[in-house]
């Protein structure tokens, strides 16, 4: 004879959990990891910290839940035909993105990450993989095109094409998303004839 159990408690509410990431998000790019609080992300997202903590354990798991949340959308390839064009748009695209919400949270979470693996490998599967991944597609066109040789140590090629949109909008005084849009799309003009010379094109 089978007996059949019923399950205990409630489902687990998804809005709740969307709004308690969103509120993580707001909380940390207003104060920093450093100033993050469970129970001002549980204010925020106008529930109690008895919620958040049947769902993450820990300020850092929940950190780390709302990073995944925030993948760059730069998956989208647009084929212009040439290397240089491939760039630009490549370039424009991050430097629009680090200047804006994913630049905030980045830098809230960059000097955090040299502490804390699991923080880290979060990081570097919301706002690193996809862009590697297009940097990667944009090459290897360009190398099948004729315009470039195929590349050597292919698993640097995404710190030389990003490399230098991260460290002049990240590392610097002023807050990313205080850089002014048109100002972020000229820089990443100034910065494609070094980053296209990196790659061997013209």
């Amino acid at each position: 004879m089978t007996e059949t159990v019923a399950r205990r408690g409630r489902p687990r509410d998804a809005s709740r959990d969307r709004a308690l990431l969103e509120a993580t998000l707001a909380v940390l790019a207003e104060s920093g990891y450093g100033g993050l609080t469970t129970a001002a992300v549980a204010a925020r997202a106008g529930v109690s910290t008895a919620t958040l903590y049947r769902r993450w354990s820990s300020k850092e798991e929940l950190v780390i839940a709302a990073a995944t949340t925030c993948t760059e959308d730069l998956t989208a390839q647009p084929d212009t035909g040439t290397l240089e064009g491939d760039l630009r748009a490549l370039l424009r695209d991050k430097a629009a993105a680090v200047t804006g919400e994913s630049g905030r949270l980045m830098r809230a979470l960059i000097g955090e990450a040299a502490q804390s693996t699991a923080l880290a490998e979060a990081l570097v599967s919301a706002f690193l993989a996809p862009l590697y991944a297009r940097v990667a597609e944009v090459v290897r066109r360009a190398a099948e095109r004729g315009e470039i040789p195929p590349p050597r140590d292919a698993d640097l090629l995404g710190d030389v094409v990003i490399g230098p949109v991260m460290s002049r909008f990240l590392l610097t005084s002023k807050a990313p998303d205080q850089v002014d849009a048109r100002v972020a799309e000229e820089t990443a003009d100034r910065l494609l004839p070094f980053v296209l010379r990196a790659l061997g094109g013209r």
